[in-house]
């Protein structure tokens, strides 16, 4: 199963506008597109600048 990284580029009511930010994205351009998710999909203490990992569907807070 694939890993993909994100970061949260904006919370906008309920849903989440993730961007992402793995290498491959970056390899392929894919890091220009946004994903719009909804926020009951998300961990609750995400805000905007939130790094995630998307794996297994399920996402989880990746630590800085």
């Amino acid at each position: 199963m694939n890993k993909f990284e994100y970061i949260i580029e904006e919370i906008d009511g309920d849903y989440a506008h993730l961007r992402r930010t793995d290498t491959e994205a970056l390899e392929t351009g894919a890091d220009q597109e946004h994903k719009l998710v909804a926020r009951a999909l998300l961990p609750p203490e995400i805000a905007e600048g939130t790094r995630l990992l998307y794996e297994w569907m399920q996402y989880s807070i990746l630590e800085s």
